[in-house]
This record gives C-alpha cells, structure tokens and sequence, in this order.
C-alpha cells in the first residue's frame, strides 16, 4: 500500500541537478526516478519528508523540511491513534 500524503515540504530545482543519483538511491519511498540524466520526481505524495535526499544531494538541488507539513501530521496521528491529521498547511 503506497503512503498518500496531501502536500510536502519538497522542492526540486532540476537545474542544479548533476545527476548523480544520490536522491534515487537513498529515498526510501522511491519518490525520485532519473530520466534523461537527471533526477525526476515521479511520486510526489508518496514523500514522508525524511530529509534524505537533500542530505545527500551535493548540488543543493533539494530542499525539504523534516518533521513539518502533512506528512509528519498523518504519521504522528497514526502514532497517537487520532482520527484526523492536523497540520500548517492548506490542505487539511
């Protein structure tokens, strides 16, 4: 079953990409793809804002904000066992 999460913190300048491959390599819900010889992204709401990517992408070509937005908000209303996420966001 694929996370759905309604908006990230994630933003990608595909101009600075080198592609390398670091993002695709370390995402752990394949949110990065390359094609044509840079990275992509090909699962945006599958993004829990880990932080991986832009931690590992030595062209500063992604940025995220660990531990806010929707993501964080339907992960900790699973651990607290709430029925519905609160987040900062318009989304929700």
């Amino acid at each position: 079953m694929e996370s759905k999460y309604l908006e990230t913190t994630l933003k990608y300048d595909a101009e600075l990409c080198t592609g390398c491959g670091m993002c695709s390599t370390v995402c752990p819900h394949r949110v990065f793809a390359q094609a044509n010889g840079i990275a992509e992204i090909t699962r945006p709401t599958a993004c829990m804002e880990c932080g991986a990517c832009a931690l590992n992408c030595p062209a500063n070509a992604i940025t995220v904000d660990s531990g806010t937005g929707c993501a964080t908000a339907q992960m900790m209303a699973a651990v607290r066992r709430k029925k519905e996420p609160t987040c900062d966001c318009s989304c929700c």
